[in-house]
């Protein structure tokens, strides 16, 4: 047995274990830094630390399990980064005080603690010097780390435009919400695009029910006219979608002409009184005339002259001898009975 013991006692001190010693001169050494005097002892020693060893080791290894397939987050240029094919975010969404104060909550803590998703691009693989990945999620606290010239948070992955798409859908429906118009154009895009099928199929993947995004696809597919008429696009509600296009269906000059007068009007109106005035398709339209002045001759000579103005009035000018003492009566007849009509 002490045979076996010294051959594992040679072992050790072969793997530069100090080594054993018979006799010291002194006092022994106490604590942690006491060495064994035999064979035994330092096997004993040298199997601890082996164990404890092991067991960090094991621990490691535990704790690596946890960031399994997990994407590191890495601090990149925004100005490497473009906005998604599929972005939805009006340029109105930029300029609301709850984007300056997320702007002012990433420039106080130094960065997008939440990072954004992007993936890589393919032209960067073909040596392109452009943008190198593109936004999955995130455009506004992407768009914040732009204008405050600081490097954004990120996690990098690849993607597809469908995953991409339902990804960004779900992040956005989590957060802050998107205006009824910016989630159509959002579906709109998505469809004409043929990245579903059909609008059910699309409802399924981002799971939204059909009618909300039928509603969605209505209010993204009014002309543009119509969008402008209202004070900013993200003002629109669900809740128009029905009404604005039952309007278009019936009247669609008078609403298109209505939508033009309010852009062109100073008076300011808030969305519901926007709404309110497009859908009045029982009132008369009231068509303003350009600016003109049209002249009619008689032998060779001006006899009646025709003006409108800016405010739809208009005036017959007729030069003396145009209209005698016995037509004159004709001529008001065919005047109030072109009144009446």
């Amino acid at each position: 047995m002490s045979k076996k013991l010294a051959a594992k006692a040679g072992l050790i001190q072969a793997l530069n274990l100090p080594p054993v010693s018979a006799h010291r001169a002194g006092p022994e050494p106490t604590g942690e830094a006491a060495r064994p005097k035999t064979a035994p002892g330092s096997m004993l020693q040298f199997m601890s630390s082996q164990s404890a060893a092991i067991k960090e080791a094991e621990d490691l290894k535990e704790r690596l399990r946890s960031f399994d397939g997990a994407s590191p987050v890495r601090q990149i240029d925004p100005a490497l980064i473009r906005p998604s094919k599929w972005a939805n975010r009006h340029d109105a969404s930029f300029e609301t005080a709850d984007f300056d104060e997320l702007k002012a909550e990433i420039e106080s803590a130094g960065g997008n603690v939440q990072p954004v998703r992007v993936r890589p691009l393919a032209s960067v693989l073909n040596g392109s010097t452009g943008p190198q990945y593109e936004i999955v999620f995130g455009h506004r606290r992407h768009r914040a780390c732009l204008e405050l010239g600081i490097p954004v948070r990120a996690l990098v992955e690849d993607a597809t435009d469908q995953e991409l798409f339902e990804a960004m859908e779900r992040e956005n429906r989590g957060r802050k919400n998107l205006s009824a118009w910016e989630q159509g154009c959002m579906y709109r895009k998505a469809l004409d695009e043929g990245l579903y099928p059909s609008l059910r199929k699309l409802a399924e993947a981002v799971k939204v029910d059909v009618s909300l995004v039928s509603k969605s696809l209505a209010l993204a597919r009014l002309p543009e006219s119509v969008v402008a008429a209202f004070p900013s696009p993200l003002d629109i509600q669900f809740r128009w979608a029905q009404p604005l296009s039952e309007a278009l269906q019936k009247d669609p000059d008078g609403v298109l002409l209505r939508a033009k007068q309010l852009q062109e009007s100073d008076e300011r109106l808030t969305a519901v009184q926007v709404f309110d005035r497009l859908c009045r398709i029982s009132e008369p339209v009231v068509r303003s005339l350009e600016v003109s002045s049209q002249k009619f001759l008689r032998q060779g000579k001006v006899a009646a002259t025709l003006q409108s103005d800016a405010k739809g009035r208009v005036t017959v000018k007729l030069e003396p001898g145009t209209v005698s003492p016995e037509r004159y009566p004709e001529l008001v007849a065919w005047l109030e009975g072109f009144v009446k009509a």
